[in-house]
């Protein structure tokens, strides 16, 4: 494992725990964080050791508060397209990754937090935690894939109405909405996390690894989700581990799948 400044990492029985470790400024999201965490997912994607991520943040107030605005008050206009095409890339990547990504949100996710949550593939919160896109607030929107993912997760009229008034909302709305899969008492987060990480873990990885691309796609313009899920299907027919499902049915036990 690389060492970081600003991240902690720890695997434990192929799941790597991702800690944004930066308590003292709430976690925020600053350029060397935003490289530290592309670092960080490129290893989930390289390392067969890693079958899943989770992310969550480092203290008890903040899963990532938001960016740093120091950093974003220098920006010059074709500074800051840079500055948002680098985050988006690597959101991308974190949604995109085959291997399971969860975010165990334990406070604030504001702005680039509520962002990095959103690119996870599921959300698990804590009963304190607070959800929100305030950019407005700073005279800016959204700018690492805020406006889509919202969107897509909660629906036009709501993400216009959270974007646009700057509003905090908290884990039960945010699960009402659609925007988090499970709301926990704090002590209990990691558990339930670890619990879901662990569930998906015993099903066949590229299964769960096409189920996210066919997912994906129905997001992508250029892509017919359709034909993907058809390609992934047939190739789910082709591998040992559909072999191994079937017949594990079939005799009444549980399958070992080997992710082929």
């Amino acid at each position: 494992m690389s060492i970081f400044e600003n991240l902690l990492l720890q695997l434990e029985n192929g799941i790597l725990v991702i800690t944004i470790n930066r308590a003292d400024k709430l976690n925020a999201l600053n350029i060397d964080t935003i490289k530290e965490i592309k670092a960080a997912i490129q290893q989930v994607y390289d390392d067969p050791a890693v079958r899943g991520a989770i992310f969550t943040g480092a203290g008890d107030k903040a899963f990532v508060a938001g960016a740093d605005i120091s950093e974003i008050a220098e920006l010059s206009e074709v500074n800051a397209r840079s500055f948002a095409e680098r985050g988006q890339e690597v959101f991308s990547m974190i949604e995109r990754c085959t291997k399971p990504v969860l975010a165990a949100v334990n406070g604030f996710a504001l702005g680039g937090g509520c962002e990095l949550a959103m690119a996870c593939h599921m959300r698990v919160a804590s009963e304190g935690a607070r959800f929100g896109q305030p950019e407005v607030n700073l005279g800016l929107i959204p700018g690492y894939g805020g406006t889509q993912r919202l969107t897509q997760l909660i629906g036009k009229g709501k993400a216009m109405e959270l974007m646009m008034t700057a509003d905090m909302i908290g884990a039960g709305e945010a699960k009402a909405l659609g925007l988090v899969n499970h709301v926990v008492p704090a002590v209990e987060l990691m558990r339930k996390s670890m619990e879901i990480m662990n569930k998906i873990l015993s099903k066949a990885p590229l299964a769960i690894g096409l189920v996210i691309d066919c997912v994906n796609a129905v997001y992508d313009k250029d892509e017919d989700g359709y034909q993907t899920e058809a390609n992934s299907f047939a190739r789910c027919c082709s591998s040992q581990d559909f072999v191994e499902g079937t017949n594990a049915f079939l005799e009444k036990r549980k399958p070992a799948f080997k992710g082929a």
